[in-house]
């Protein structure tokens, strides 16, 4: 199975993308979990829900992973975790810390800054942009995991990310002559 992350800030297109690819492939995703558990929430977060989500988003993962899919797709993954925590208390759990080294995606598609901001209630930092791409792009550099920035509008973004799974693809299940 091929695990293939979307990744980066919020609202640049990290649902409608793993939709898109899923579709595409005809392959799962799994959704954002944080999504679902803050609508259910019924007040402000606080650090140890990060740790509930992070839980959530493993079993959805798990749950998928268990039919063996030769594609997978995640939106959002630990990262995600990790840089939200992090940036909105100091400091992130060792829970947290743990699972996002053994995550083991074949692929992160980087999400790029450059769509328009789609306000949303659970959405906390238009301003922050580029700082927090930044951080996302430093962090994949630093995991030393395959990554791949993806741009441009709806339709080039698309197209990028295709163009990325197949050459993960044709990588992977090329054997030597």
């Amino acid at each position: 199975m091929i695990k293939i992350a979307i990744t980066g800030p919020e609202s640049t297109g990290k649902s409608t993308l793993a939709a898109q690819l899923a579709r595409h492939y005809g392959a799962p995703w799994v959704p954002e979990y944080a999504r679902t558990f803050l609508n259910q929430l019924g007040r402000p977060y606080q650090a140890p829900d990060l740790d509930t989500i992070a839980q959530g988003q493993l079993d959805l993962w798990q749950a998928e992973a268990r039919e063996n899919p030769p594609l997978l797709f995640l939106d959002t993954e630990l990262l995600v975790l990790k840089i939200w925590s992090e940036h909105a208390y100091g400091n992130c759990s060792p829970f947290i810390l743990n699972e996002l080294k053994r995550q083991a995606c074949d692929l992160y598609l980087l999400m790029d800054v450059d769509l328009p901001w789609q306000p949303d209630p659970q959405r906390e930092h238009p301003h922050l942009r580029q700082f927090f791409y930044d951080w996302y792009k430093r962090e994949l550099e630093q995991m030393g995991v395959p990554f791949v920035e993806i741009s441009g509008s709806a339709e080039v973004r698309f197209q990028n990310a295709v163009q990325a799974v197949e050459h993960l693809r044709n990588s992977t299940f090329t054997s030597p002559s």
